[in-house]
């Protein structure tokens, strides 16, 4: 009998730097995100199956994506919130949004090396932290979709339209 293929949250990482990169090696790939050239691998399959990445490449299907990521991720990989602590931001809290929304809310993914006091939120990969000096632009869309998982509605709004702006889609609702 076969085995249900599920997507991972470490493979939205992989579709997230497949924006940025659409032409990487699976070398490249583990060079930019963190996780192993087998992990990468693995996930662009089972980005294939949920017909996010195009078959026979690694191209996205950029509107899937959009909508899996405003839609899906928040439900398939919900957020896990903890303590207050000192970390990374992410979220409304990170770059992305500085201009766009004010809250008082704050959000980081824990890491003994951030700047910023918030809320606790378990990242995607244990890796995400590094992502902020390692790669800014994928570190941008990771906390783009983490705005998407904790945001209130408008929050998720900004989110969606800055999520469409990278992508080069029109905006999910």
């Amino acid at each position: 009998m076969s085995k249900q293929i599920t997507l991972r949250p470490s493979d939205v990482v992989v579709a997230c730097q497949l924006t940025l990169s659409h032409q990487a090696q699976f070398i490249q790939l583990s060079q930019s995100t963190g996780l192993s050239a087998g992990e990468c691998h693995n996930a662009v399959r089972r980005l294939r199956y949920a017909r996010i990445v195009l078959p026979d490449s690694r191209r996205l299907a950029a509107d899937v994506l959009a909508g899996f990521l405003a839609h899906g991720v928040p439900f398939a990989f919900p957020p896990m919130l903890g303590a207050e602590t000192i970390g990374v931001p992410t979220g409304h809290s990170a770059p992305p949004f500085a201009a766009l929304v004010e809250s008082p809310d704050r959000f980081v993914w824990p890491d003994p090396g951030g700047a910023v006091r918030g809320q606790s939120l378990v990242p995607l990969f244990p890796g995400a932290p590094a992502l902020a000096d390692m790669n800014e632009p994928l570190y941008d869309l990771l906390t783009i979709v983490d705005a998407l998982r904790v945001g209130t509605t408008r929050i998720r709004r900004v989110a969606a339209e800055l999520l469409a702006e990278r992508l080069s889609v029109p905006a999910v609702r």
